[in-house]
Parts: C-alpha cells; sequence; structure tokens
C-alpha cells in the first residue's frame, strides 16, 4: 500500500521544473450569446467567435467563418465551465483544429473584465504545423467590452506546458 512517503521531491527521471512557455496571443470578436436558461445542467451559453486572429510562434492564424464557439455552462454558483472549439486556418492556407476546455468566475456575470482560464489541444494534418499536435497548452484571457450585445471581444494568451 502506498503512504505519503511514496511521493517524491521531484519526478523520477525528470530533471527540469515543469514552466510555461509563451505560444500565441489572440482576439477574438464575439456574436451576441445565446443564451439557454433551466436546461439539466445549469444555464447555458453559446458565445459564438464571429472573427480572431491568433499570432505567435511560428503562427499567424485567422479564424474560420463560422467554425468558432464556446459552449458554457453556469452552475448555481456562479461557475462557468467552458467547453470551446474551433478551427483556424493559417497564412500558408493550413487549418488547425483546436479544442479545449476551462473556468471562469461569472457570479458578476459574463462582461466586462470577465477573465477565463483553460486548457487547449490541437489537431492538424499538416507537416509544417505537425508540431502542435504534441503540445497541451493553457490559456488566460479576458473579455472587453459588452459581449452579450455582440460589441466585445476576448483577448488571449496561450502558454505551451513543460
Amino acid at each position: 500500500m502506498l503512504s505519503m512517503r511514496d511521493i517524491q521531491d521531484r519526478l523520477p527521471g525528470v530533471e527540469e521544473d515543469a514552466s510555461l512557455v509563451p505560444l500565441f496571443r489572440g482576439v477574438w470578436s464575439l456574436a451576441p450569446y445565446v443564451v439557454l436558461p433551466g436546461t439539466p445542467v445549469g444555464t447555458r451559453a453559446i458565445v459564438e467567435m464571429t472573427d480572431g486572429k491568433l499570432e505567435g510562434r511560428g503562427l499567424r492564424a485567422h479564424a474560420r467563418p463560422h467554425a468558432c464557439a464556446d459552449w458554457l455552462v453556469v452552475g448555481a454558483d456562479g461557475t462557468g465551465t467552458m467547453d470551446y472549439r474551433g478551427t483556424v486556418e493559417t497564412e500558408d492556407g493550413q487549418v488547425i483544429y483546436l479544442y479545449g476546455s476551462g473556468r471562469c468566475d461569472l457570479s458578476s456575470g459574463f462582461g466586462d473584465g470577465t477573465i477565463l482560464r483553460g486548457a487547449v489541444h490541437f489537431e492538424t494534418s499538416c507537416d509544417s504545423y505537425r508540431w502542435l499536435n504534441h503540445v497541451h497548452a493553457v490559456f488566460r484571457g479576458v473579455v472587453a467590452g459588452d459581449g452579450a450585445a455582440g460589441k466585445g471581444r476576448l483577448h488571449d494568451e496561450w502558454f505551451e506546458v513543460r
């Protein structure tokens, strides 16, 4: 049986500490939210990104039309649980699928100043971006403006976890 003494100070065979390495910065235009109150899991909000740009390590891309959204559930305590998916197209015409989940505090609503945090994975078949298939990324973003009215933007920063 394991005991607390079995927990080691470092991972066996791993010398370097975990770190976050800057990956991308992004900005996304938000469509008016579609809100479904009283669903079996709580209040559901669908937040479509009508436009978006992503730029950073070896990549410049834009959101593909009607291909990026967040399906958000707001629990009774104000915890927002995000499930987001989207596709971006790089400057050289390649498509990258991204998906993930995250959390945010929506006890004061989902608007200007709301901070979002989550994890992201990527899928692509293009050789020049295939390295993204191996990346586990995290992001932090903030809503600027009135997203509920379709006048907001999400500004975010993405980091590779190493």
